[in-house]
């Protein structure tokens, strides 16, 4: 009976060994896979906002290759979205815990309070690897209680980008102050020329005429501390005079007819085909008029001129805010964070080298065949005595959000400076 248990007990402990052994071997396996599939396959989902008919989408194109030629084994899925629909998108997939592994975004306070929810991987200890190529001053945007939460890849700002031709054949010269741009518009208009064309319907490119407005006439101090309520009040006289140049525009006739209809694409297209003299947008234009007008030419750029307030020429809206973030609850977090940082190093590259932007990183190769107007904007960036992020950046989401609203509303002439101001004040005091 006695040898009956013993071979029982025998035979209970080598299946127990053969169970913690197969045990082991599963655990094994399983960190060589993922949630993905097996034998070792990756698959990372990116969201952005380069459309394929966005400056940015060659460069993203083209590093997505590389990085999976470097690393066998992972596959990237780039999903785009237009700019404007993604800002709802994205805010909604952190409410809902439905992030991609890697996805764009705003740095400031666009993004704040996706890193306070704790939907965010913090970065710092991947960073090392890099920083000798990206410098701490590309990364103050998203940086946030003094830990890293992105990776950026550009350093646009806001310019006003020209048709030459049109300039010289109409008599026009290059302004430099508020008075010479106000004075080049009448010329245009007693010509019979649009002067400015624009997009009411995606309320940031309004953003990016008002915002410099501001910039150049209360000055960077003054608008980062009424945007990010630091004791300025937006009901002041220097961003009531503003939104009153602004509606100088406006009441002049410089914007195109039917604005209020047109989409960004629809309202660019407009001035790389010659129906309006100038647009004013990002740095990305660059890379566009290189491929988009018949005679690339014939396009130029120059600074948003100084307007006579307490802000410069050399004062630009813009800055390193272009980013690349992670979802704290990715499968793969060291493998997404790889991709974060090099994805943006290679796009950082490409769309340098395609005009679609001023490289954020280190410039370690051949940049002689870029484009003559990026380069002068790179330029501007090298002489820059600030940047200051857009508005709808740098203030928090629900700000920005009611910002663009009201934005449109005087731009339509349905609120005057004066009450654009008061709300404005009203919402960032709440």
């Amino acid at each position: 009976m006695k040898k009956k248990i013993l071979s029982l007990l025998l035979c209970m402990m080598m299946v127990a060994s053969l169970a913690v052994g197969c045990g082991t071997k599963t655990e094994n396996t399983q960190t060589n896979e993922t949630s993905n599939g097996s034998n070792g396959e990756v698959t990372l989902t990116l969201w952005s906002i380069a459309t394929e008919s966005d400056a940015f989408h060659p460069a993203y194109t083209k590093a997505i290759a590389d990085f999976e030629a470097a690393n066998p084994g992972v596959k990237i899925v780039h999903e785009t979205f237009e700019n404007q629909s993604y800002k709802t998108k994205i805010k909604s997939a952190v409410a809902a815990n439905e992030l991609p592994d890697i996805f764009y975004t705003w740095g400031g306070g666009f993004s704040k309070p996706f890193v306070e929810s704790g939907k965010v991987l913090a970065l710092d200890d991947y960073f090392t690897e890099y920083k000798d190529e990206l410098p701490e001053a590309a990364l103050t945007n998203v940086k946030f209680d003094g830990k890293l939460y992105g990776s950026t890849y550009t350093t646009p700002l806001s310019a006003i980008f020209y048709n030459k031709k049109m300039f010289e054949e109409n008599g026009v010269k290059v302004p430099t102050n508020w008075d010479e741009f106000i004075a080049a518009c009448k010329t245009f208009k007693e010509k019979g020329i649009t002067p400015i064309g624009i997009s009411a319907k995606d309320a940031w490119v309004i953003a990016m005429t008002h915002d410099n407005l501001v910039l150049k006439s209360a000055g960077p101090e003054k608008v980062a501390a009424a945007l990010t309520k630091s004791g300025q009040t937006y009901n002041d006289p220097d961003f009531i005079a503003a939104s009153a140049k602004l509606r100088e525009l406006i009441d002049m006739g410089a914007y195109s007819e039917g604005s209020a209809g047109l989409s960004n694409d629809e309202a660019s297209a407009m001035f790389y085909n010659g129906d309006v003299a100038m647009f004013i947008t990002g740095s990305w234009m660059a890379g566009s008029l290189q491929t988009d007008p018949e005679n690339p030419e014939d396009f130029d750029v120059f600074p948003f001129p100084a307007v006579g307030g307490n802000g410069k020429a050399t004062d630009f809206m813009g800055g390193a805010t272009d980013s690349f973030m992670v979802n704290a609850s990715t499968p793969n977090p060291d493998i997404a964070a790889k991709a974060a940082f090099e994805l943006a190093r290679s796009i950082s590259k490409y769309a340098y080298l395609d005009g679609a932007g001023v490289a954020a990183w280190k410039v370690d190769y051949d940049d002689s065949s870029v484009n003559p107007i990026t380069k002068k904007i790179a330029g501007f960036a090298s002489e820059a005595t600030s940047f200051t992020i857009w508005y709808d950046t740098l203030m928090e989401a629900e700000d920005a959000g009611e910002y663009l609203a009201l934005l449109q509303e005087l731009y339509m002439g349905n609120i005057s400076p004066e009450d654009f101001a008061a709300a404005m004040a009203n919402q960032l005091e709440q």
